[in-house]
Parts: structure tokens; C-alpha cells; sequence
């Protein structure tokens, strides 16, 4: 079975790659050969795991029987380090751009004389910061560079189910998804807020239909 999850930045972004550029930019995003942006399947996946966690964390406070949610978030997400009877069932692809808007970039840089450093600059913008110190002062040799992802930019992630999955498997995803709120690097600091859904293969969004399904359930 196949599905996608469908993101929007809200805001800019980095998806951090670790390194930096020497004289531009000390934080790069990950990009591909045409210089598009995307986030690694394994670190979205890692952040709706993150909110699965944190699901079955508050539901814990007033549910004393967690075991269907539980089954639920090891059928998706696996155990780490466990053996076969462990794997996650659940596996996402990287975000990338929607497939027709890297073609037309893609087509683009292959008929004319832009590069991919231009694709990637129209895409992104360099946001520069520096430390202060308590009288408002800069602090010497703490400015830093980073490039960011221009909010409104959409990502399309596939995800892949080595078995169907159950309801409570899609209600539970669904939970993690709308949860999902800050995505990249800076999260923590009100970087990389974002919108998301879950879509069939056929594109119809069934994000609020799992998601009742799961309230209904949690709240009966």
C-alpha cells in the first residue's frame, strides 16, 4: 500500500545537511544534483515518531490502557535495534518538491543556460544572525549564515506499507501528521513551522477521516 504525505512550509526552513558552503553560508541545505531542496525519508520519518511518542505520552496521563496505542506505534515505526518481529511496517521516502515542478525545473535547466546553483537560489534565501551579548552588543566573530527555504514552498513525501494497515495504524499516523508542526534545523527556536496531510495514492486527503476516527476512539 502506498500513500503520501504532503507538507507546506509555513515559514522558512533549513533541512540542514551538516556542512556549509566556505565564504557563503555557514548552515547549506540538502539539495540534489538540480539544486532542490528536500528533507531525508529517515529525519521525517524520526519527527512523526517524535509526535507518536509525545501522543502516547499525553494519552498515558488519563489512559491507563495504552496497549492498542502502543501496537499501534510499533507496527509504524519499528523498535529500535529489535529483531525481524519488530520492523516498522511504515517506510517514508524523502520530501522532495511535487514530482511536476522538479520536471519543469528539470527541463528548464536542461534548454537553457540556468544552473542548478540558480534553481537552488530561486528556491532559497541566506538569513543572517549574530549573538548579543546582555548590553545588546554583537558578540565579536558570532555571526553566522544560513540558508533557508522560502515559506510557501510544497514537499511531497512517499509512504510505503509493507502490509496494509489497520485503522488504528492510519488513525494513529493521521495524529502524527496533524501534530507534525515545526520541521528542520532551528525548529526549536520558531524555524520551519508547516502544515501536513495524508493522502491516498489517488490524491484525495483523508488527514481528517483518520483523524476522527482516532478522537472517536481516544474520547468515546
Amino acid at each position: 500500500m502506498k500513500a503520501f504525505l504532503k507538507l507546506t512550509l509555513v515559514s522558512d526552513a533549513t533541512f540542514g545537511r551538516g556542512d556549509g558552503v566556505p565564504g557563503l553560508v555557514d548552515a547549506e541545505v540538502e539539495h540534489d544534483h538540480n539544486g532542490l531542496p528536500y528533507m531525508h525519508g529517515r529525519t521525517l520519518k524520526g519527527l512523526l515518531g517524535e509526535e507518536g511518542a509525545n501522543i502516547l505520552f499525553t494519552l498515558g496521563q488519563f489512559q491507563p490502557d495504552l496497549e492498542r496505542w502502543q501496537r499501534a506505534m510499533l507496527q509504524l515505526f519499528g523498535r529500535p535495534g529489535s529483531t525481524e518481529d519488530g520492523i516498522a511496517n511504515l517506510h517514508v521516502g524523502d520530501a522532495r518538491l511535487p514530482d511536476d515542478l522538479r520536471a519543469a525545473i528539470a527541463a528548464d535547466l536542461a534548454s537553457s543556460s540556468y544552473a542548478p546553483a540558480d534553481a537552488l537560489t530561486a528556491l532559497t534565501s541566506i538569513r543572517r544572525q549574530t549573538a548579543m551579548d546582555e548590553s545588546g552588543v554583537p558578540d565579536e566573530g558570532s555571526l553566522r549564515a544560513m540558508r533557508v527555504i522560502l515559506r510557501g514552498t510544497p514537499f511531497v513525501a512517499a509512504l510505503h506499507f509493507c502490509q496494509k494497515p489497520g485503522e488504528d495504524d492510519l488513525a494513529l499516523l493521521a495524529a502524527c501528521v496533524k501534530a507534525l508542526r515545526r520541521v528542520g534545523t532551528g525548529r526549536n527556536r520558531g524555524r520551519g513551522k508547516v502544515t501536513a496531510g495524508l493522502y491516498t495514492a489517488q490524491g484525495e486527503d483523508v488527514t481528517g477521516k483518520h483523524l476522527a476516527y482516532f478522537e472517536k476512539e481516544v474520547y468515546p
